[in-house]
């Protein structure tokens, strides 16, 4: 059994953090000592070293609540866990075009070569977006 301390310590997960999944339902209330003391099994620090890593890819808590109850059904098959990571590779796919975008437009724009603000292609561009090459 663990402290809290000790199961943050363990898995990277700040405190409040483990008590936030606790309201939230992703981890189980823990067992307490005789002092009061949240308690934590092995299990638990594994749950929340899923959640963590979960969280790390980008899942939302409402995907990692559905991987959550997947993963409690070994014998279930796993498109459901295929289709929740395919989306989120779609919505990282979006993300990681639109940073390019972002950045192709910073560097076209910081290239300025204007000797006066009056002059900036960068002032110039956030004051008319129009002047700007791409969608973002």
């Amino acid at each position: 059994m663990f402290s809290i301390g000790e199961l943050s310590k363990r898995t990277g997960v700040k405190i409040p953090t483990i008590r936030y999944y606790e309201q939230m339902g992703l981890i189980a209330a823990p067992e307490r000592s005789e002092g009061n003391q949240r308690r934590y099994s092995k299990d638990v620090m594994q749950r929340l070293s899923f959640i963590r890593h979960s969280r790390e890819l980008g899942f939302s808590i409402e995907d990692i609540k559905g991987l959550l109850e997947l993963s409690q059904h070994p014998e279930k098959p796993c498109h459901d866990a295929h289709n929740l990571a395919a989306q989120r590779l779609e919505d990282v796919q979006a993300r990681i075009a639109k940073l390019q975008r972002l950045e192709h437009e910073l560097k076209r724009i910081s290239e300025c070569d204007a000797n006066t603000v009056a002059h900036c292609a960068v002032i110039e561009t956030l004051a008319d977006h129009s002047l700007c090459e791409t969608v973002h």
